[in-house]
């Protein structure tokens, strides 16, 4: 049986409450059952679907597990923009930047133990990126045709002041503009502590592989030297062998010289006596 419009959407919501691991093989078995089906336009919408990059995906958790947390602070964010603009002229815009701040906090709090418990990086940089969509969405508050929290398919940059602007008229108060910066995330003490520990532990294996490297260069060059010891000492023992051998081979000729000179003298005395006369 065909599927109705809302059915496809509630897949789609399955889609995005699913682990990052799991993610892609879902969507794409369910655009290819949408197209069996008959249904392409919906299986080209799901076909298209990116998988979120972590952040994001922590972001979506935190929609799917606690909506009205985030729904608060979507309403949040629209209070105090509607304070900047003046729509609120009662509102109190620091108590509410500052309620803004504290369940964002919580929400930072939360979306690192997420991705702990799925074996993603709670690090630095991924809390940034998880601060910074937050606060995109508190931003842009119940606005239509804005990023909604849980299906989030990208990282959020906040709005800057020109494009809140033109979505609100152009009725931006500069002077009580509370600029929607990227706050850097208080990191949580225990993704600090794991953090450090992983610092540590990789310094300490560098250091490991240094003092190896350094053992397996000075057992190299230990060898080397005794080879170049080896090496002098044959070649001290060939120098004493070659004089030794020129030596004997002087001897050998003197001696030559010495017997064919006597021999020579032999010859002539022998030749003397034959031609002596007897008498």
């Amino acid at each position: 049986m065909a599927r109705r419009g809302s059915d496809i959407d509630a897949e789609i919501d399955a889609l995005f409450q699913l682990s990052l691991g799991e993610f892609t093989g879902a969507r794409n078995a369910l655009a290819k059952q949408l197209k069996n089906e008959g249904r392409m336009l919906d299986a080209e919408r799901v076909k298209t679907l990116a998988k979120p990059p972590s952040p994001a995906w922590a972001v979506n958790q935190l929609y799917w597990r606690d909506p009205k947390a985030i729904q608060r602070l979507l309403t949040l964010g629209e209070r105090a923009r509607k304070a900047q603009t003046g729509q609120l002229k009662s509102a109190d815009l620091r108590a509410l930047m500052e309620e803004k701040k504290q369940m964002t906090m919580a929400l930072l709090t939360k979306a690192s133990a997420i991705l702990e418990e799925a074996g993603q990086a709670a690090s630095s940089d991924s809390m940034r990126r998880v601060s910074a969509t937050l606060e995109s969405l508190a931003a842009w508050g119940h606005m239509e045709g804005v990023p909604r929290a849980g299906r989030l398919t990208a990282d959020l940059d906040p709005p800057g002041f020109d494009a809140l602007a033109v979505l609100m008229g152009g009725n931006i108060e500069a002077a009580k503009v509370l600029p929607f910066r990227t706050r850097k995330p208080v990191e949580d003490p225990a993704a600090m502590r794991a953090r450090l520990h992983e610092a540590v532990q990789s310094a300490e294996k560098m250091l490991r592989e240094a003092h190896r490297h350094a053992e397996r260069a000075e057992s190299a060059l230990a060898k080397s030297n005794a080879r170049v010891a080896a090496v002098e000492r044959q070649r001290h023992e060939i120098e004493v062998r070659y004089a030794e051998a020129k030596e004997a081979a002087r001897l050998a000729s003197s001696e030559t010289k010495k017997t064919a000179q006597a021999v020579a003298d032999a010859e002539r005395s022998l030749a003397k006596a034959k031609g002596t006369p007897e008498t």
